[in-house]
């Protein structure tokens, strides 16, 4: 099983792209998820394919539902969706831009004890994506991030308890600027 990793990583974030594009009512983001899709369904062997469905229905990730018209549907799981998430989760990065917009992101937060778990899992991962502490609960980096708190408060299901702002000017810049490197 741990040799197909990967593949079943490939799979699992296809067939959430498959939710994603059900959701998504934007014709420019369903053809940006269908020519994503497209271009990695077409690198994936049909027998592993078939042998990591069969593997995902005994786990409990997929189900099957057959339409009236005799078509078969391959569905995810709440647990599918969760463990594909945790995959798109790993995987995520922060984009560097080729120039800097003089803007700095800033992480806010303020969770309480009883979930010290989600705490602690949010400043790993704000590590892990470079951002800097300012002070126990605020972070800041130099770079685009919105999109990738937001998917990181909702795997976490912190929304409440996170702030995210752009701010154009703040004290100390020069030791932020020497720490990312855009001097």
């Amino acid at each position: 099983m741990a040799r197909y990793s990967p593949y079943r990583k490939k799979i699992l974030l296809m067939l959430l792209a498959g939710v994603a594009l059900g959701l998504t009512y934007s014709p420019r983001g369903q053809k940006k998820i269908l020519k994503a899709f497209i271009k990695d369904w077409k690198n994936i062997e049909r027998d592993r394919l078939y042998y990591l469905l069969n593997e995902f229905k005994y786990e409990r990730l997929i189900d099957y539902q057959e339409s009236s018209n005799g078509t078969i549907k391959v569905i995810l799981t709440e647990n599918g969706k969760k463990k594909a998430l945790q995959y798109d989760f790993d995987e995520i990065k922060i984009k560097k831009p080729s120039q800097w917009d003089g803007k700095w992101r800033l992480v806010i937060f303020d969770i309480p004890e009883r979930i010290r778990k989600g705490r602690d899992a949010l400043r790993d991962k704000l590590k892990d994506l470079d951002f800097y502490e300012l002070q126990k609960s605020v972070w800041v980096h130099p770079y685009p991030c919105e999109d990738e708190i937001n998917f990181i408060t909702e795997v976490f299901d912190l929304r409440s308890y996170i702030r995210f702002a752009e701010i154009i000017k703040i004290t100390n810049e020069a030791k932020l600027k020497l720490h990312f490197k855009l001097y």
